[in-house]
């Protein structure tokens, strides 16, 4: 019975971080698009929104990365 429960959490454990990147992806894919829509809706001759959300949905990405895999690593 232990062994089973055991493989159940090496299954749950890889299943998270299969999604990771998947997670990421959508993102930062999300981030981009908000600034992609500003930059048509309110142009500035200074600022490219695009790269700026893409940099900020990075840093959350990371974040979010960071916060999982610790948390990871206090249920093992």
């Amino acid at each position: 019975m232990q062994n089973n429960s055991s493989e159940k959490g090496k299954y749950n454990k890889w299943l998270a971080l299969i999604n990771i990147p998947i997670q990421m992806g959508f993102i930062i894919f999300l981030f981009f698009k908000l600034g992609e829509w500003l930059d048509a809706n309110y142009t500035s001759p200074k600022v490219y929104y695009y790269k700026l959300l893409t940099i900020v949905g990075v840093f959350i990405a990371l974040y979010n990365v960071y916060r999982q895999v610790n948390e990871i690593g206090k249920n093992s």
